[in-house]
């Protein structure tokens, strides 16, 4: 399955680099688990930054450098156990998730306005990650917003339009502080996107004066 919508490249070497932010970097990863093209991209970067320092010349070892490699492998084989069963697939409330989430603490549905819920994410190895699942019923619109620093959304299901096109299952929208837009949910059933934040959203309107708490500055 290929996406429609797909991070810029500056993020896909990001990626590949392991220099993006974990929330964004577990948007991207759940992104690429559905698209080919990207996984592409990201392995032709990788592939590249091995070349580069393949070029960058030969590292003396130290003297003890192959002992140390024996003793690693000894342990290694010492501990190794059976092959583990599949995991069981990653779901809140019977909605399927990303098996880029396994290992993150979700939280449940809170209610923050009419047909929306939203899910805390909170990501073990930074507890400052901004990363959200957010649940919005079939026609209602998220209420018109821009964004401080870069929002990175994958659709984990369902749909929804906005000025940029039709986002479904696998796309990632990827908006930076100069977009302001106003996603609205197609009519067919409810849209559950994982979201990460490098910044906060500035939304308008009244329901957006409500929302300005939980997400906003």
């Amino acid at each position: 399955m290929t996406a429609n919508h797909h991070p810029t490249e500056e993020t896909l070497m990001r990626f590949a680099a392991g220099t993006l932010a974990a929330a964004p970097a577990i948007v991207v990863e759940a992104h690429i688990a559905h698209c080919t093209t990207c996984r592409a991209r990201i392995g032709e970067y990788q592939a590249l930054g091995g070349a580069l320092l393949e070029d960058a010349g030969p590292t003396p070892l130290s003297a003890t450098a192959l002992s140390d490699v024996l003793a690693l492998i000894e342990t290694d084989e010492e501990d190794s156990t059976p092959a583990p069963r599949p995991l069981a697939p990653l779901e809140i409330e019977g909605i399927r998730l990303p098996e880029a989430l396994r290992g993150c603490d979700i939280g449940r549905w809170r209610w923050i306005g009419p047909g929306m819920k939203m899910s805390r994410v909170a990501v073990p190895h930074d507890p400052d990650a901004n990363l959200i699942l957010l649940k919005v019923g079939p026609g209602r619109a998220l209420p018109d917003h821009g964004h401080v620093g870069t929002e990175f959304t994958y659709i984990v299901s369902g749909s929804y339009t906005d000025r940029f096109g039709t986002f479904r299952l696998g796309d990632v929208a990827e908006m930076d502080e100069d977009v302001e837009h106003q996603p609205i949910v197609d009519k067919d059933g409810e849209c559950v996107c994982l979201a990460a934040m490098e910044g906060k959203m500035r939304f308008k309107g009244m329901i957006g004066r409500m929302l300005q708490p939980i997400f906003g500055i």
